[in-house]
């Protein structure tokens, strides 16, 4: 049988159904989460050309696992919607908490209209909490809320919204950044 990867506590489990994480003991197996394509005997205008071609998700915000099995891994959000769970179809896959359902545990929308960051609970039987309370219904998103799935916890990272869009040029920062309450304290202010 392919797809089978064995640990090294000696796990054996499919790297089809749970990436390169161990459901057992949660060790990753492997440093690389990503496939690769592979490029050689291609010249670097074929390369650039590839590279050119590729379409780009631009970034709107993280996830930060703060706490559980992927604590320090970091989760891409992307513009509109972006459905959590452990399977490989998943837009945010979190492996090596088998608390959090296989398909839509929840769903984080960033508007781009509206430049904010929603939370929605998914139609799976897991809950999500947003600052310790149950999501039921559409949460607008701050900086640094924490989001608890399964047994693990993440913290919010906004990159769009208020002070940067990506589809409007005029809200880039000039070279000396932004400006944010509290400059002069040390502290980050209101990002």
């Amino acid at each position: 049988m392919s797809g089978l990867i064995r640990c090294p506590n000696g796990h054996l489990f499919s790297s089809r159904r749970y990436g390169t994480v161990c459901p057992y003991c949660n060790i990753e197996t492997a440093t690389q989460e990503r496939k690769e394509t592979s490029m050689v005997g291609q010249s670097d205008v074929d390369v650039d050309e590839m590279l050119m071609l590729e379409k780009i998700d631009p970034v709107c915000g993280w996830l930060v696992c703060i706490d559980g099995p992927r604590q320090g891994k970091d989760y891409k959000i992307k513009s509109g919607k972006n459905f959590i769970g452990r399977a490989d179809d998943m837009d945010i896959q979190i492996l090596g908490d088998n608390k959090i359902s296989r398909r839509n545990h929840a769903i984080l929308v960033y508007d781009p209209k509206k430049h904010e960051t929603v939370l929605l609970p998914g139609d799976s039987n897991g809950l999500v909490y947003h600052n310790e309370a149950a999501v039921y219904t559409p949460v607008v998103l701050s900086v640094y809320d924490v989001i608890e799935m399964g047994e693990s916890k993440f913290l919010f990272v906004p990159f769009c919204g208020e002070h940067f869009r990506w589809e409007d040029p005029s809200s880039y920062p000039d070279e000396g950044g932004y400006e944010t309450e509290g400059e002069s304290d040390g502290s980050y202010g209101n990002i």
